[in-house]
């Protein structure tokens, strides 16, 4: 594909594999907005590493920089179906991200599979029931998405299978 040139002849890169893209989003699902980087910086990825769901990283392919764009994800197209037989037993110990814990709050535990995000469900003194659907699991979410940047990624960024500066992975 040739490269878009602008009206004063600059090209305008798209979003394509192995391309470091900034952008602005805002998610909300039926309840209204739950979060935006609009609050803190802006995001920075390397696009066709895995690295953000397949459905809104298809949705990114193609663009430029100063596109907008809004799309609707179904549960199986973001952080799936909630599932009713995800409440496990923890102990306490193995809790990270606060002191005292209680119902609702959101916790990291290290499993087998790498870092997990849970929610408490009941505390005791040793023992804790989380629920380990992912928060947004089971919600259809929209993204309203702003793109501010795109370039190519430095062969370390690929080599690293990320972006660096700000907004992506600092060394």
């Amino acid at each position: 594909m040739a490269p878009l040139l602008s009206a004063n002849r600059h090209i305008i890169m798209q979003i394509t594999n192995n391309a470091v893209v900034q952008f602005h989003y805002t998610l909300s699902d039926a309840s209204g907005e739950l979060e935006s980087s609009r609050k803190a910086a802006p995001l920075l990825y390397l696009h066709g590493h895995n690295q953000m769901l397949p459905k809104l990283e298809a949705a990114l392919e193609g663009k430029t920089a100063g596109d907008t764009l809004e799309i609707t994800l179904a549960p199986g197209d973001a952080y799936g179906e909630r599932r009713d037989d995800a409440i496990q037993s923890v102990q306490v110990k193995h809790l990270r991200g606060a002191k005292k814990w209680k119902p609702g709050m959101v916790a990291w535990v290290n499993t087998d599979q790498g870092e997990r995000q849970v929610t408490i469900v009941k505390v005791g003194m040793f023992k804790a029931e989380v629920d380990t659907n992912h928060p947004l699991a089971g919600k259809t979410l929209t993204f309203a998405l702003e793109v501010l940047s795109v370039r190519e990624a430095t062969a370390e960024e690929i080599a690293h299978g990320h972006a660096h500066g700000e907004g992506g992975h600092q060394h």
